[in-house]
């Protein structure tokens, strides 16, 4: 099965990216690149939504993979998820991302990529400060934009996670659906969106000149900052915990 299903809807104008990337769509090497390749291969459409399969959107980073990766390791890694995760923000056209269930750290990233985002069940946050690592450029810019000022510190310095109810009013999430009508919503929106494309990209690109040169000068300093973090005696320690109990189940 491959990492990423696409369904093409209405006259194929819109596509609909679903996550299939095993357990809790934990983002690896090959999912993330998956990804990016089917960015590239849907290219022509007006507007996209990205969901994920199962009881999860995306659990975020795939620590049993990666916690044995040294230094270099990880910042290939994290060059790529950086990568990727600007190609989903940058996406000339509409972007929906259907949350049909938990959104855990990179999870959430990915739904902050995304121009609208819709929610049907389970948690979504930024809980890497609950690990002890911390938030890159690429995480820190579209928060900015995405959430309001006030609810900043619950979500980055706190890392909480929240119920779709509280996430919307919180401003993390713009809608909550019942799960049955998660799908036909997002393709709703999506469509809605699709009616000038070219003018919604001009537009788009011009909202996200600032957060995308902010990423681009910060990136470099950022990435070495974070990996500082993701190497400290205190996060290996939680990360590894973590690890132990995702393994156990």
């Amino acid at each position: 099965m491959e990492p990423i299903e696409v369904e093409r809807q209405g006259n194929g104008n819109v596509a609909l990216l679903r996550m299939r990337g095993g357990k809790a769509n934990a983002m690896n090497i090959r999912l993330l690149e998956a990804l990016e390749a089917t960015l590239e291969e849907v290219d022509d459409a007006d507007a996209i939504a990205i969901t994920g399969d199962g009881s999860s959107f995306s659990a975020g980073l795939a620590l049993p993979e990666l916690i044995e990766l040294d230094r270099e390791g990880m910042a290939e890694l994290i060059s790529t998820f950086e990568r990727v995760m600007k190609r989903v923000l940058a996406f000339p056209r509409a972007t929906v991302a259907a949350i049909n269930g938990h959104a855990f750290a990179g999870g959430c990233v990915l739904g902050l990529m995304c121009d609208v985002r819709l929610m049907s069940a389970g948690k979504i946050g930024l809980n890497e400060i609950q690990l002890g690592i911390g938030l890159p450029s690429i995480v820190i810019e579209p928060l900015r934009i995405r959430v309001p000022p006030t609810s900043h510190g619950i979500i980055a310095l706190e890392g909480r996670t929240f119920a779709p109810d509280e996430a919307a009013r919180i401003g993390l999430v713009d809608e909550v659906v019942d799960a049955e009508r998660l799908i036909p919503r997002a393709l709703e929106l999506a469509a809605s969106r699709a009616v000038a494309p070219l003018a919604y990209a001009q537009i788009k690109r011009a909202l996200l000149a600032p957060t995308l040169t902010a990423c681009d000068r910060r990136r470099e300093t950022d990435r070495e900052t974070w990996l500082e973090t993701w190497f400290s005696e205190h996060a290996q320690k939680t990360l590894r915990a973590a690890v132990a109990r995702i393994t156990k189940r």
